[in-house]
């Protein structure tokens, strides 16, 4: 078993609809992650390609210039999802109580996840689906920091540091065993890029970044 059903455990085990049933408007990481991720967008995804955008919110994060054939969302709050621009279509579930996702197979080139694979209760299951509806030579791009909803987060992910975090996610892709490649993407500096001397001290830390990508076997078509 990956993960023990303690490990699984959440502090607040009410229903994660309950808590996500307010939007939350804001961004749960700095601009810094955010620059670093829409950059890694650019590298790994293709104009026209099809996406699909788990545990989403009103912001994808996508390179503002890129065109896609569609996108796809997934997440807990229907106001977050409809102000979303980037979403052709979008639906709501709650992971933890089902994890089969309403998609066709083989059918989208990339899968994100932004900043919420914390909560994940039964992470194989989940990453079995991804690997499901990815097309052939398709990607998925797991991204995180050093910030949660510490209540909603599994005992997993509250003990352990951004090292394990980093092990544990490739354990998800490495679950699966039909992920052909996985690499690590990651940027821990203290502060920002450029900053040296008594200026740096001034900025506050920038959040550390995380990405595991994970590539299904095969070509695309």
């Amino acid at each position: 078993m990956l993960l023990s059903v303690e490990k699984r455990s959440k502090l607040d085990e009410s229903d994660d609809f309950d808590f996500y049933d307010y939007p939350r408007f804001v961004n749960h990481v700095d601009d810094a992650f955010i620059m670093q991720l829409t950059e890694l967008y650019r590298r790994y995804l293709t104009p026209q390609a099809r996406i699909f955008d788990m545990m989403s919110s009103w912001v994808s994060h996508l390179p503002p210039e890129m065109e896609f054939a569609e996108v796809v969302g997934h997440g807990m709050n229907e106001e977050e999802l409809a102000r979303n621009p980037r979403l052709d279509r979008y639906f709501r579930q709650n992971l933890n109580q089902k994890q089969l996702l309403p998609l066709e197979g083989d059918y989208f080139d990339a899968v994100l996840n932004t900043v919420s694979v914390q909560y994940l209760q039964y992470p194989e299951a989940v990453f079995a689906e991804i690997w499901r509806i990815l097309k052939p030579g398709g990607v998925a791009i797991v991204s995180f920091s050093n910030r949660m909803f510490y209540q909603k987060a599994i005992q997993a992910w509250r003990d352990g540091s951004d090292g394990s975090h980093v092990q544990l996610v490739c354990k998800y892709f490495e679950s699966v065993g039909k992920f052909e490649s996985i690499e690590v993407a990651k940027r821990t500096g203290r502060s920002l890029q450029g900053s040296t001397g008594f200026m740096s001290l001034l900025r506050p830390p920038s959040d550390p970044f995380y990405a595991i990508i994970g590539r299904k076997s095969g070509e695309l078509a």
